[in-house]
């Protein structure tokens, strides 16, 4: 509880990415594609998805400015990553590319020096903001994780 901003924040997030995949162990796919309530359509293998998107973007493009391709699609005029539609993408391969996208995220962070800045719009953004950011993303998508499980066969807590 006494390390610098930029391993607190990156431990956080690692925290609740591994809360996310906990609320997916020992489900099968049809349990994962289960929806929270109607007339909600968001699954656990929906949030995984969607946080995989969410790991590239602020990651890959806004922190090391790479040029790739949204992972799902984005829905026209919001910004807002279609991730949490479900497109036949078993879990199995939405969990092979949230790992990708996680291990990419960390290799940046690591390269990145603590007061590193990427480019959101035109605007600088911080590492140290993009992590706090992430983390609040992670920590929100968790609460819904946990309700959709307890839906699903009662389990809560991670």
């Amino acid at each position: 509880m006494t390390a610098d901003p930029v391993t607190t924040l990156s431990a956080w997030l690692d925290f609740y990415r591994a809360t996310l995949i906990a609320k997916c162990d020992g489900l099968t796919d049809d349990q994962l594609c289960t929806a929270s309530v109607r007339p909600s359509s968001l699954t656990l293998l929906g949030l995984v998805r969607h946080l995989a998107a969410v790991e590239r973007h602020w990651f890959r493009e806004v922190l090391a400015g790479e040029d790739v391709p949204p992972l799902h699609g984005r829905e026209a005029g919001t910004g807002h990553d279609g991730g949490i539609v479900l497109d036949g993408t078993g879990f199995a391969e939405a969990r092979t590319t949230w790992d990708d996208e996680v291990a990419r995220a960390r290799a940046i962070c690591a390269a990145a020096a603590p007061d590193a800045v990427g480019s959101l719009d035109g605007n600088e953004v911080s590492l140290c903001w993009v992590l706090t950011h992430v983390t609040a993303e992670y920590a929100r998508h968790a609460g819904h994780a946990d309700l959709i499980r307890e839906r699903i066969d009662g389990r809560t807590g991670v």
